[in-house]
């Protein structure tokens, strides 16, 4: 195979690295009210948010990977240093936020990535404005809906099991929470693996390997709930902490009208085809959970710091993004001759200062002689000028 293939191979395996750093840094998002709880150990919760967001495929359609491949940055401008700029946007943002167990979106710092290395490319025409809209507006209406519908929920489940002694509702909302556990992480193997499996299919799209149309083949599907499945697997404890108390802290009940909230939110959004942010989601719900029982309940402060993480990572992540795809590699030279610090180079310098202080420059030599003959002449009018 020639160096394109190589050069693709590399690029969809950095995409996958994303996709399971995807995994890692939301695993947060599908474990972190089941294990606050305390219905499951964080080392089953893993595997069973893992094995949802896997079989997630088998439950939703393509419509986000079609809006992430074709509807943020216009597919006829990619090229593989359109895709490597983005992704290491988003994958340097990632990184730096679980580091810090800040629970910034991957999904907005991959469409931040995008549009930094597009416009980097062609200006602001690169930006397909309809499906950036769309998706600009998710980042506040996803948690908004998510607040909402968790606010409903904690209501209607109160009034019904008002007459319930606590004991009774705590067992019964533990064996409950299973059940929002597993919608939640399908619905986050649903909408999240879809971004990635819409940047594989246009990579793929550009060097035409996918027709005249675009398309997601099923490969790229299954490689991407994989990698998506294993990156839950090693979880993000930092985020899990973060997300499962240091916000608000939550009762079984709690936790199951706050999964529920936010699954019912994720499925809406990836029937329309809008990539939205799971941890915008579940924030919006674990907040609106919180502030049913009472305002105070809520960790304002963390909750503040959460939202400016939220408002700077798709441009901090678009500026890495647009540096990676167009740093100015210096190029290298043609020959190895050429190099200043040659034998052959330093001997020609030599002679042509020499010469010019003799007062006798020599003329420009044709380019077209080879390096043998060049060497030699410089040798031999070296020696006639005293050069060692």
């Amino acid at each position: 195979m020639g160096d394109v293939p190589l050069l693709l191979y590399g690029l969809i395996a950095v995409a996958l690295a994303f996709d399971f750093l995807n995994g890692l840094h939301d695993a947060a998002n599908s474990i972190a009210t089941i294990v606050s709880t305390r219905v499951l150990r964080p080392q089953y919760a893993v595997f069973w948010a893992a094995f949802f967001n896997f079989v997630a495929f088998l439950f939703f359609g393509l419509h986000v990977a079609q809006t992430v491949g074709s509807g943020i940055i216009s597919p006829q401008i990619v090229d593989d240093k359109v895709i490597f700029g983005a992704l290491m946007g988003a994958i340097s943002w990632n990184v730096i936020t679980w580091l810090m167990g800040i629970p910034s979106s991957s999904s907005h710092a991959l469409v931040g990535g995008l549009v930094g290395a597009g416009v980097a490319k062609t200006g602001t025409s690169a930006i397909v404005w309809s499906g950036l809209i769309k998706t600009g507006s998710a980042i506040v209406l996803s948690p908004a809906l998510g607040f909402l519908l968790a606010l409903l929920l904690v209501l209607a489940v109160s009034w019904i099991f008002v007459r319930s002694t606590p004991s009774a509702v705590d067992n019964l909302f533990r064996t409950l929470q299973f059940v929002s556990a597993s919608l939640y992480s399908l619905g986050h193997g649903g909408n999240d693996a879809r971004k990635t499996m819409g940047v594989i299919a246009v990579l793929l799209y550009a060097h035409g390997f996918s027709g005249e149309e675009f398309q997601v083949p099923f490969w790229v599907v299954l490689s991407c709930q994989a990698a998506m499945g294993l990156g839950t697997l090693f979880g993000g404890w930092r985020i899990v902490h973060t997300m499962g108390s240091k916000i608000t802290r939550l009762t079984p009940m709690q936790g199951f009208c706050a999964e529920t909230g936010g699954a019912i939110t994720l499925f809406l959004a990836t029937g329309l085809g809008i990539p939205v942010s799971t941890t915008h989601t579940i924030t919006g719900t674990i907040v609106g959970v919180g502030a049913a029982r009472r305002v105070s309940a809520v960790r304002w402060n963390v909750a503040k710091d959460i939202v400016v993480a939220w408002i700077v990572t798709m441009p901090m992540s678009a500026f890495i993004a647009a540096a990676c795809s167009e740093r100015p590699w210096p190029p290298a030279p043609p020959f190895p001759w050429s190099h200043p610090h040659s034998t052959g180079s330093r001997r020609r310098v030599q002679l042509q200062v020499r010469q010019q202080l003799a007062g006798n420059a020599p003329a420009q030599r044709p380019h077209h002689r080879g390096r043998g003959a060049r060497a030699g002449e410089d040798r031999r009018q070296g020696r006639d000028q005293g050069i060692p």
